[in-house]
């Protein structure tokens, strides 16, 4: 009972969809559970998880990381490098994962004494993350799930993000000019070993299989049939590497939009209003439930798909529960014992400009063993 509630504690936002979930079935009884959960979404959500867990033990994050690494000799220019990673990186293996990726190594590299320099760099690689990931369906998670509940064209998806896209990359660029200049410490090097070489090569394939998959070339299923043989045959410890609390919390998120929309006050207030304001309801709901669960529960009541698009991917950026990247960028930088006040009084954007030392907070130094995506020996 003690691990359970210490799990509980530990996951919020699983526990408050679990909650949500619960309260609805409440409110709403007698609903098909099973029948609410978009199971495409899951199976290559889970999919897209192993093949990430594939491609961070051939240590191709770590090698791609100290590489960059190699390339810059002072803070901004490595704030500009890494800002840019995760920015490109959020596209392909969505914003969650870029964040767990790149935030615990930018504690590792980035100078200890620091400690502004380093809360306001994993600040601007949260907001790359959430903006970096609208470009493609597959970016982040309510993208995966609206590009195939409205089956969206590419092109048209494509087109409709990329101003925005390209605009956010400059602001984000520009942005790490507010980041004090000094040396970047020492260098590792890390190499991909021969055995991890074969892995990448699997992981590779997997990654474009399930791309496809979302492109809808292939059936979900069967993609998730391979992924699951491969992975069992290839390195079946992935299994017990993937976020099973997140998919946990997108299934609760869609049992309780589902029970919501059966609840006559909500379906009658929804339909009358939502029409013409897609894009300033998901802007809002997306401030306070989060973009995923208000992209799933604003879908059941209209048909302007790309519209909410866009408005969950910018209602992402807004408070700290907007998006589950920023909860995850926010957890990745204060689990080791540094400041979460003020932490979120930089993710408010209220010490930004400011060069005045800061006494709220500690240089403490991240453990190698923290790091989650250490190359394999």
């Amino acid at each position: 009972m003690r691990n359970v509630l210490a799990f509980l504690k530990r996951e919020v936002v699983f526990t408050i969809s679990l909650l949500l979930a619960i309260l609805s079935c409440i409110l709403a009884p007698g609903g098909n559970m099973l029948a609410s959960i978009d199971w495409r979404t899951i199976g290559l959500l889970f999919s897209l998880m192993l093949v990430v867990q594939a491609f961070s033990s051939c240590g191709v994050f770590a090698w791609a990381s100290r590489k960059l690494e190699e390339k810059v000799h002072g803070t901004r220019s490595l704030a500009a490098f890494l800002v840019l990673l995760v920015f490109m990186a959020s596209m392909l293996v969505t914003n969650d994962v870029s964040l767990i990726a790149f935030v615990p190594f930018t504690l590792l590299v980035y100078p200890k004494e620091d400690v502004r320099g380093q809360r306001r760099l994993v600040v601007l690689e949260t907001i790359a993350a959430n903006l970096g990931s609208m470009t493609l369906p597959f970016g982040n998670p309510q993208n995966l799930y609206l590009y195939s509940h409205y089956q969206l064209d590419t092109k048209a998806f494509l087109l409709s993000l990329l101003p925005l896209t390209a605009v956010s990359l400059v602001l984000l660029l520009f942005a790490c000019l507010t980041i004090r200049n000094q040396p970047v410490g020492g260098k590792t090097k890390t190499e991909v070993s021969n055995g991890n070489r074969r892995q990448l090569t699997l992981a590779i394939f997997q990654f474009l299989l399930v791309i496809a998959t979302v492109l809808r070339a292939f059936d979900w299923r069967a993609t998730l049939i391979v992924m699951l043989v491969s992975t069992l045959f290839s390195d079946k410890k992935l299994f017990g590497k993937v976020d099973y609390p997140l998919l946990g919390t997108f299934c609760f998120f869609f049992i309780f939009t589902g029970n919501m929309a059966r609840i006559p006050a909500v379906t009658s207030f929804l339909t009358g209003h939502i029409s013409g304001h897609e894009f300033g309801y998901a802007l809002f709901s997306s401030q306070v439930i989060s973009n995923v669960p208000a992209a799933i529960l604003l879908s059941r009541f209209t048909s302007e798909g790309m519209t909410l698009v866009l408005g969950t991917d910018v209602g992402g950026l807004g408070t700290l529960v907007a998006s589950l990247a920023s909860l995850i960028g926010f957890k990745c930088y204060t689990k080791t014992g540094r400041s979460k006040g003020a932490y979120l009084i930089s993710f408010c954007n209220r010490d930004l400009y400011k060069e005045a030392p800061c006494h709220d907070d500690r240089a403490l130094p991240l453990k190698t063993n923290e790091y989650p995506f250490s190359p394999a020996a």
